[in-house]
Parts: C-alpha cells; structure tokens; sequence
C-alpha cells in the first residue's frame, strides 16, 4: 500500500512514538475529552517535587505562586510568560512560617536532566476562550513547555505556525501558553521550523545540524535533536531571551558559536568570533556573557566597541534584556572599575586605550607591559568589530594593559589577509564562523544586488573656463595659481560638480517614484556622500523636492561659533565651512536639546528612529561615516553610494540594507555611483583574493549580484512558480476549473477553509512576480528577453493579475494590497493601454455582499464580477461562497440565525443545481439572502432589539423578546472590566445568567453568544 499522501494522523502516530520509544518521555494519552487541562498539571508537579524532598507546605506554597503568575489578568501574555520563566529559572522563593528563612524551590532540575519527569499528551483540548487543540503538548514535570502542531505532507507547515499564533490570542487561549517556551510546526515534506511565545510568522526559525544525515524525515531529525532531555534543558536554561518586549531563542549559528565559545571560556583561550553583518552578534554577546557571569563567580566581562553608536546599542541590548551593564565613559575609568570587585558587567569605547603622537610605538608596548594595570578576578575582554581600529594597534595596547585577560573579538566582516596576523596574534584563533553566504542560505539576511549607475559629465567651453579662472585669480602668481589648481582638481570637477550633483538627486527621485518599497513607503535609502560639505550639499538639494522634510543629514559634524569665526572673506560668498555651518544651524533651528543631548544629537537621534520605525515620515539618510556600521534599520533597502570606499568599510555599508523585512523585501539593492566593483562575468566578488580562508568551512568570498541578472532570474522563477501552482486544475482550466480548486465546493462549508493554503500561495506568488516584473520593466531588453518573450511575459502577468482577484472576490477574501499599489500603479502607467476610458465605481472596496445591498445584484455582478464574462456558474459560486464565508465568520455571534441562514443557502444551492429555478429568480433569491446575512437579523425583528447583542439572544432563546432583554439587562449591569479569558470574572457573568435560566447547561451555552459579542 501507498504512503505517498499519508494523513497528518500517520505523521502524529509516528511523531508520538519517537517521543516515547527514542527520546524517553511518558506518553500521558489523548487528552480530547479530558476535564481540566492545564499548563500546569499540579498532580503532576507536586509528585516531581515531593521526590526532589519538599514538604508538602512548600509545595503548596510553591504551586499558588507559580499558578499566581501564570494566570495574572492584568499583565501581557509576554509579561505573564517572562515572569513563569524567572520561576523555572531560578526557582520560587517560598516561607511556610513567620521568622524561618526562606526556601527556594526547584520547580525544574537544571544539573541533571534526566531527573526530570518529560512527558507527552495528545490533542490536548484548551477550555476558557474558544475551544482549540493543539495536536501535542511537551510537558516538563508537568509543566506544559513545548506546543508541536503538524500538518499532513501536503499542507504548508506556515498552517500550523499560524494555528499556534491564532491560540495565543486573547480571545482564544493564551492563559495556555504563559508557560510555554517552545512553539514547534512541521510536516514530512517542508521539515520543522520553532518559535516561542509572540514569535512572528516570517521569525520561525529552522535548525541545521548533521546536514549529511539524510535516513529519515527532517521533521523526526530536528525533533530528536531540539528535544532531547539535555537539550531541552539547556536551550531553556542559557538560551532564552526577553530582549525589549520581544522573547526570542536562539539561531543555530548562534547555539553552536556560543557552545564553542563556552569551551574556549572553560580553557580560559581568547579567539574570534566572525558571524556575519545581520546575523545576531549582539545576542550572541548576552547569552555568552550571562553564561560567563553565572558559571565563573571570579569572572568580569567588559565589552569594548569602537563606536560611540555601538557602545550605546551593546549597553541598550544588555538593559532590555535585564542585565544590569555599567557605561563607562573613557578607558582610564574602565581599568580603575575593573580594579575593583564591582561592577562585573561592563563596556566602553575602545578610543581612550591609545596614546596620539607614539614615536616608537613597540617601545610604548614594552613600556605598558612594563606597568600593567591591576585588575580584580578573572577579566573576559569582548572586542566587537575587532577587524578595525588601526590595524591592531590598539588591540596590543590593551593587551599589554590587561595581559591576564581573555580577549574574545567579534566581526561580522571576513579579516584580510593584512588584518589576520595582527587580529590572531591578539585574539587567537577562530572559535566559530558564519559567513555571508551561509547567513543568506538560512535567510537570516538577504542577499544583496548590485548596480553601477554612470553619471556623464563633460567639459564645456575650455575657453570660457580659461578666462573665467584668470579673471578669478587676477593678481595671483604663477605659483599661486598652480597651487590653487591642485587644491580644486581639475576644473571640471569644479565646474560639474553641483549638475553632477542634481543628476544623482534626480536619479534617486526617479527611485523613489517607481521602485518596489522606495515607492510604497514601506522602505527607505541611505546615501553615501564623500564629504561632509557634499552631504550637505545633497541635503540642501532634496530640501528643494518631495523629500523636503523626510530626508535628513547625519554626520560627525556639530556646529560651534568657532568653525567660522576666521572664514569670512568678504565677497558675498560662502566658504565650505561657511556653508557646512549654515546648512546645520538651519536644520537645527526648531530642535530642541532634551536629556543631556545637544541639538544635534537629538535631531540625529529623531531622525534614526523615525527611519527604522516610520519610513514612511523618514525616507532617505544623506551620511558620510555615521551610520554605515552597527545601526539596523529593517526598512533600509536602497543603498546609493557616491563615496570612494573600500574592504571592510564598503562591506560593512551595503550590509545596512540586508536586513529582513517583510515579504515584499527580497533583496538590498545597491546602486554604485563611483563604479567601486569591477564587473565579473556573473557576478562581483568583493577583495576576494585578500580574504583570510584560514578559518576552514564554508568558502568566505562575498557574492553581489548583478541587478538586471538577478532580476530575470527572479522573474523566471516566479513565472515558473505560479504555473506549477496551478498545473492540478482540471481541464479545459477556465475560471470555474480555477475557482473549484482555490475555492472549492460552495454547498461544503469546510471547503474554504481547507483550500486557503492554496489561496494564499497564489496571492504570495502573484505579489511575487508583480515586484520581480516592476523590478525590471524598464529593461526587459537590457535583460536578455526578445520581442516574443516580452510579449509573452506581459501576457502571463495580465493573466495571474486577474486570476488572483477572480479567486479573492470568489472566495470572499480581501487582500490588503498597500505593499503592492505603488508597483501596479507603475505597471499600469507604464505599461498597460487602456482601450477606453471608463468610471471607476463609487463602491470600490466594498465587500460582494454589502454592494448587493447597496445597489441590487445587478450592478454588483456588473461591477465586481464583471471579469468572469457572462459565466453563469462561476457568479453564482463567487456569490454563494462570499454569503457562506459570511455565516462561517458571524456564527458565533448568533448560531440560530446564522445556522437558519445556511441551511436556506443550501436550499437556493440545490435548488439551482436541480435546475428548478431559471437564472433571474436564482438571482432574485440569493440577493434576498445576502440582504438577510448581510444585515445579520431577519425581516420581522422586533424594533425594541436595536443591537446586536440582544438580536442574538432572541434568535437563540425561542424567540423570546422578554427573556433576551432581561439577560442583556442583566449582563451589562453585573459585567466586571475586562472579564473576557478571565475565569474569576466570567464566572461573575454565568452567576448572572444562572439567576435567570436556572439551568447550567442553558448558561454555558448562552455565555458563548455573550462572550462573540462586542458590546459585552
């Protein structure tokens, strides 16, 4: 017999089974119809910790703390869940008697995990909000830590990342998941991908470990590895982190260069760390300092940055992650804190280390060596960026300074073969790698796309600038005048510059109006210029353009009086610095100095925060320096370059814009206007012959794609995409074939819900090949496409354009297309010709069903459904689908009315199937319905039932109008403040209802309608 197909029910019988039989945990049972399940199984926790030797009063006490704040009503789900973490991690703080000490309990054993009780339950049935089920349940002495939902082989396993997202909900069952700290989903085919609690959907995450073990599923492969006893134990224990609001868990680069690391640490051996721009070094620092802290009670982590934007961002990931990290402001008070016992944790700048104006620099080593600093306990020294600082010099001065300590450098850039003797002769070796290639593989960053933009300039009239320069320099030596020549350059230059300027300020404007994200306000740019008088040269130029007020200048200048206190000349113009000056006191007129900050620290710090957060109201950066190394900003996705750069700065600075974010963020795009890179025949290697391969492993060169190369590639393969999609449809593949496989059977109401993966594929895929064909609709040509193909491309997207909104208004569904209006407007300007002008309707954006209440069934099928040409069936299944999407979504609301309403569906369904009614009275009937369920009551309500609430009591109390009133009466004036999830509060509301009906069953029953009603 076939296993091609297998149900998801095979796949759990299977999944069960290694948890039992591999990994060794007690399977507890299916757990469907079981009464009282909960996160914590107190039967289960109290035999644990009765056999660790606790009395029974400190199990009690111990159980009502943890049970306190797991179901705290007035905190967060994030809120409840880190303070139930802080429990497991360091036990619960119980005192059975006034005047004992207190006692701490060990609610998990971390030393030996294999004393812990691990255990198993199936469907898991979650009472309280809404009913749900999730498919199995970890459970650590009866502590319910890990959620595992599964989906059959040909189901995405996106299914089950969302189906956990949906049960943390307030309105479902997040009181469930306080506890939890590991959210897995998988099937047979796609593998598995984990989480924890508040995780997005694009942050699931998937491990990598043993890649040439290829004997069985990658779905039992990963579930054998995460959850192993000792495993399980120690990602709990070192590898969790509340880090601002958000919890996250480790990457498996991060793991295993932390693990690595730890043994380093154990041998008291510095190296280096080198994971890639993007790819979480900051975590990497906490969890590896935290594990340092907790494991050596002598030991003294100090973190050095070379940046002041850096230090500040090492000092706000360790305080939100609720490590207390001492700021210090120079090296001297660095080594004067670390000569005392406290404090343990802290970090600095690495620039106060050196001594300026070192004639002999090796006989300063020699003399520091000499006189080393005095340090208290054993001092682990973290070096972020360690590649740079003055080819290592200031690394040896602070290793003759502290030369007992361990030094342990990080780089997210690979090292150059003239930066590794200094970099190893200082750290060591390589503890662990991640490189570019490896971080794009693993979509922890995305790759990047290059293009060189040539920016003509030309000489005018050598004549008239021959005598313009001697009329300028009239009383100037011949000396002179050559030392004025070097000084400016070429007269070109000179003279060019500002149009060479106004054309790269035009170029990007062109960006901005028709690129994918620059256009859609869900992305923005940084420009590089060379200089801090052409950054505010470009800045006063946007001033002038749609960018005016959402483009902002950061540099290292700050303005002082002194700046220009010598620069006036006399002559009506500005100097440079003249210029620099009044460019920033203009920008920095309405600012406000708050905090300690000066002026321009605050605008700096507005305008970065506006540009990671809103792109909208900040869309470009005019830099030089600032900014190109250790700021993230997510929405960056443009990088123009107008500087001479080069090595670790140049990587350093494309890597700003490949940052994850977002679906519709598939590359960060550079666009070279200095011509950095030479051009290879596939690709551009970046000083690929200077990279340092000693660290073994994965090949470190650094790939930048070509943009128009890239482009086609993309393009093609989301064609190809889309039309293996919908290679399964059934011939002769019109619009009814399509609708019946996206769609489904309208008289079955589970088939919408069962065919949305397929659905949202398509409109994934669609918004796919929109952006690739924006991308590159200029220069289809330039891409390599003939006359034919381009038609045939054209043809396709008109094609896919049209099918997806054919199944959106079948199904009912509506898209929100904001990520994508810029890019169809620009499709639809460019490249589509319209045959006739036509009006828009006044109803776009309404729902099928509420525009047949708006203008009658005729102009509704004339306006939305319109594209179906005269298809008789496919209309009456795109109306039949939108009504029964409406009574599957409103049900709970009113089950009676609703469930009234189907069945009269299912009767106008059968009745056109049968053919026992003509197409007009078809019509005329289903548009009463949608009326009906549009409007959610029927005909004959009673008027004094104006809301909601009490029609749907009526509907479900036999129509009784008395009796609806009275609870509704009832339910308002009794209702406690946010009582929805909360059991105490519910309960306030049933007593209530109790009163009335006299009947328990009646009251949980009614409760429901209550609890789907918002006025309640």
């Amino acid at each position: 017999m076939s296993t091609i197909g297998q149900p998801e029910r095979a796949t759990q019988d299977r999944v069960i089974a290694l948890f039992r039989d591999e990994l060794g945990y007690r399977y507890l049972g299916d757990w469907s119809d079981r009464d009282g399940n909960s996160n914590v199984e107190e039967s289960l926790l109290s035999a644990f910790l009765t056999k660790s030797g606790y009395s029974p009063e400190q199990i009690g006490a111990a159980l009502y703390r943890l049970r306190t704040e797991a179901d705290n009503g007035s905190r967060s789900l994030y809120q409840n869940n880190q303070k139930v973490y802080e429990l497991l991690r360091y036990g619960v703080d119980v005192k059975v008697e006034a005047g004992k000490v207190t006692d701490k309990v060990r609610l998990i054993n971390w030393a030996n995990p294999g004393a812990n009780d691990f255990a198993i339950a199936e469907e898991v049935t979650l009472r309280g909000g809404r009913e749900r089920r999730p498919d199995l349940v970890l459970y650590v002495n009866g502590i319910a830590v890990g959620v595992i939902e599964l989906k059959n082989s040909r189901v995405s396993m996106s299914e089950g990342i969302r189906q956990s997202l949906s049960n943390q909900q307030p309105e479902f069952n997040a009181g469930f998941f306080s506890t939890v700290q590991f959210l897995f989903a998988g099937n047979d085919s796609e593998g598995l991908q984990y989480g924890t609690v508040g995780t997005q959907e694009k942050y699931f995450l998937k491990w990598k470990e043993d890649e040439q073990d290829n004997s069985r599923f990658k779905l039992d492969k990963y579930l054998l590895k995460l959850c192993a006893k000792d495993r399980l134990i120690e990602l709990m224990h070192d590898f969790v982190l509340f880090d601002g609001g958000v919890k996250k868990l480790p990457r498996v680069h991060q793991y295993f260069g932390i693990k690595a690391a730890q043994e380093h640490v154990r041998a008291r051996k510095g190296g280096i760390i080198w994971h890639t721009q993007g790819s979480g070094k900051s975590i990497v620092m906490v969890l590896l300092a935290k594990w340092i802290l907790e494991n050596n009670p002598n030991a003294r982590v100090a973190i050095i940055t070379d940046r002041d934007e850096l230090d500040k961002q090492i000092e706000r990931v360790f305080s939100e992650a609720g490590e207390s990290i001492e700021r210090t402001g120079s090296g001297r008070e660095l080594l004067r804190l670390l000569g005392q016992a406290r404090p343990r944790l802290l970090c600095s700048l690495v620039h106060k280390f050196g001594k300026k104006d070192v004639d002999d620099f090796d006989a300063f080593i020699k003399q520091l060596e000499g006189e080393p600093s005095r340090t208290v306990g054993e001092v682990f020294v973290f070096v972020d960026e360690c590649h740079r600082t003055q080819g290592g010099k200031l690394h040896r001065v602070m290793k003759a300074i502290m030369p007992n300590a361990v030094f342990i450098g990080f780089t997210g850039t690979p090292l150059l073969k003239k930066d590794r003797a200094t970099s190893l002769e200082v750290f060591g070796g390589y503890i662990h790698t991640y490189k570019f290639s490896e971080a794009v593989e693993d979509e922890v960053v995305l790759d990047l796309v290059y293009e060189a933009r040539d920016i003509d300039q030309r000489l005018g009239s050598q004549d008239r600038i021959d005598a313009w320069f001697d009329a300028k320099t009239r009383g100037l030596n011949d000396w002179q005048k050559d030392e004025l020549k070097k000084k400016w350059g070429t007269m070109q230059t000179l003279l060019s510059s500002r149009s060479r300027m106004e054309k790269v300020v035009s170029d990007i404007l062109f960006d901005f109006s028709v690129r994918p994200r620059l256009s859609n306000d869900r992305g923005n740019a940084i420009l590089v210029a060379s200089s801090i008088f052409e950054a505010c040269k470009y800045f006063t130029l946007f001033q002038k353009t749609p960018l005016k007020g959402k483009c902002a200048l950061v540099t290292s200048y700050n303005p002082q009086t002194q700046d220009v206190t010598k620069e006036e000349t006399g002559a009506n113009t500005e100097t440079d610095k003249q210029f620099i000056y009044n460019t920033y006191i203009e920008l920095l007129g309405d600012v406000e100095a708050a905090g300690g900050r000066s002026k321009t620290e605050a605008y700096e710090e507005r305008a970065k925060s506006l540009f990671a957060r809103e792109p909208a109201n900040m869309k470009l950066l005019v830099v030089v320096d600032k900014l190109l190394t250790g700021f993230d900003a997510p929405p960056c996705t443009y990088l123009y370059i107008d500087k001479s750069m080069q090595d670790h700065g140049l990587f350093q600075a494309i890597c700003r814009t490949n940052r994850l974010d977002g679906e519709d963020k598939d590359f960060g795009f550079i666009v070279d206007y200095k011509d950095l890179f030479k051009k290879v025949e596939k690709a551009i290697a970046v000083y690929t012959s200077e990279l340092d391969n000693s660290a073994g492993g994965t090949d470190p060169e650094i790939l930048i794609h070509d943009r128009l190369e890239k482009g086609s590639q993309r393009l093609d393969e989301a064609l190809e995409a889309l039309a293996l999609l919908c290679e399964p449809v059934e011939p002769p593949k019109g619009e009814l074939e399509h609708i019946h496989y996206f769609c489904g059977n309208t008289e079955i109401p589970t088939d919408l819900q069962e065919r949305e993966p397929q659905r949202a594929t398509l409109y994934k895929a669609t918004a796919s090949l929109v952006r690739a064909y924006a991308n590159i609709a200029d220069e289809l040509e330039a891409a390599g496409y003939g006359p034919a193909d381009i038609a045939r491309i054209k043809q396709r997207l008109e094609h896919f354009v049209n099918l997806r909104e054919i199944v959106r208004k079948a199904s009912g569904e509506s898209l929100d297309l904001k990520a994508y209006e810029a890019d169809m407007r620009h499709l639809i300007d460019t490249y589509i010709e319209a045959d006739e002008p036509r009006k828009i309707s006044p109803f776009d954006g309404m729902g099928l069903l509420e525009l047949i209440v708006k203008t009658g069934i005729a102009n509704a099928i004339a306006s939305q459904l319109g594209g179906l040409k005269g298809d008789k069936n496919a209309i009456a299944e795109t109306i039949e689908n939108n009504v029964r999407r409406k009574i599957i979504k409103e049900h709970l609301n009113d089950p009676a009315f609703f469930e009234k309403m189907s069945a009269l569906l299912d009767e106008i369904i059968a009745a056109r199937k049968a053919r026992a009614v003509e197409y007009e009275e078809y019509l005329k009937r289903i548009a009463e319905l949608a009326k009906k369920v549009e409007a959610g009551q029927g005909e004959d309500t009673p008027a004094a039932l104006d809301t909601p609430g009490k029609r749907a009591l009526y509907s479900n109390l036999n129509q009784d109008e008395g009796l609806a009133l009275r609870i509704d009466e009832a339910v308002k004036a009794k209702r406690p403040d946010g009582w929805r999830g909360v059991e105490p509060r519910e309960k306030v509301i049933k007593m209530a209802l109790y009163d009335i009906l006299k009947d328990f069953g009646e009251v949980e029953r009614i409760f429901l309608i209550i609890e789907a009603q918002r006025e309640y």
